[in-house]
């Protein structure tokens, strides 16, 4: 007759039921301390006006947003919950913040400053027209101050070329502007009739460069796409791109690194834009988002994106309604970084 050995827990079983609930235990902290399965979170931002209008992030996983409304920009800490207020609204003549870009091969933080009292938002100061700023990305300093030299403008978007030069959009003219590095001046780099605004339409706004080393763009209120060809640091022709899906207020616009990009739209969506020919796949990453999408960001296999709730003191239908607070920054799973 066989004979059945049990095993006696207390033996060579117990190591190993002691290694599960370790390896079980290990997992639960991971999950609730922020480890490896911990779900993204989203953070709040500090204030009860701060309508944030751009996002950016440092190869740390440090957040910096803008303040549409307030001014200033807002420091977030790789893993937390909440933001501080870096730089002060109004600091180094700044006044309402759109565009902020984190430039790390040359230290700073690319912000663009704009006067928004035509549309009754006063900011944080009187300085007029608008202006691309920089600050020292360790300390905050301001260290580069470059006003538009056209008029109507608004500086709203940035993007570093292959060259070190910061390129920018101005929303209220036909204009794509460059700032080269170690300089204080703006220069026009692209004028085109098929980017200028009608009315009182909004016009240029997220700007990118591809893999290939052209640069893409968007326009807001008509939200269209185009590319302009790069060659030896000189623009050339501007192409038209066809989305595969109809876009609604196209706003930031950043690289993955692969070839494509983040696309934030106004309309309440988060996109994943990949340019081939002539033509944009649009592929919804994340939808329904009440106060539209302003911004985006990626870090590690998470996006990060800002809500800005633009209309609430933009549109004249809306005078009197409050935002829906805290203000946040949402984060969205990507995959494989």
């Amino acid at each position: 007759m066989m004979r059945t050995k049990v095993c006696n827990p207390s033996s060579r079983g117990a190591p190993l039921q002691k290694l599960g609930v370790t390896l079980l235990a290990g997992l639960l902290i991971q999950a609730a301390g922020g480890g490896a399965l911990a779900a993204p979170k989203d953070i709040a931002l500090p204030g009860d006006a701060a309508h944030p209008e751009s996002i950016t992030a440092t190869a740390d996983g440090t957040l910096y947003v803008s303040n549409f409304a307030g001014g200033g920009v807002t420091r977030i800490k790789p893993g937390a919950t909440s933001g501080e207020v870096w730089i002060v609204p109004g600091a180094f003549e700044t006044r309402s913040t759109f565009g902020v870009l984190a430039d790390e091969a040359s230290g700073t933080l690319w912000v663009c400053s704009n006067d928004l009292s035509a549309l009754g938002i006063k900011g944080p100061s009187d300085v007029k027209g608008a202006a691309l700023k920089g600050f020292d990305l360790k300390t905050g300093a301001g260290k580069v101050s470059a006003s538009f030299p056209v008029s109507p403008a608004i500086c709203n978007d940035i993007a570093i070329g292959p060259d070190g030069a910061a390129y920018v959009t101005n929303t209220l003219g036909p204009q794509i502007l460059r700032l080269k590095p170690g300089s204080q001046t703006l220069e026009i780099w692209k004028s085109d009739p098929l980017f200028a605004p009608a009315g009182k339409e909004a016009g240029l706004d997220g700007i990118a460069f591809g893999t290939d080393g052209n640069l893409y763009v968007d326009t807001f209120t008509t939200a269209e796409l185009f590319r302009i060809d790069v060659k030896d640091g000189q623009a050339g022709a501007v192409t038209p791109l066809t989305p595969s899906r109809p876009l609604v207020l196209a706003d930031g616009l950043r690289p993955l690194g692969d070839g494509s990009f983040l696309l934030a739209e106004g309309g309440g969506r988060l996109d994943r834009v990949t340019f081939s020919g002539d033509t944009a796949k649009v592929e919804v990453l994340r939808d329904g988002i009440a106060g539209g999408v302003t911004g985006a960001t990626k870090v590690g296999a998470t996006a990060f994106i800002t809500v800005g709730q633009l209309a609430v003191i933009t549109d004249p239908a809306r005078k009197g309604s409050k935002p829906d607070l805290p203000f946040r920054v949402l984060a969205v799973p990507l995959g494989s970084p």
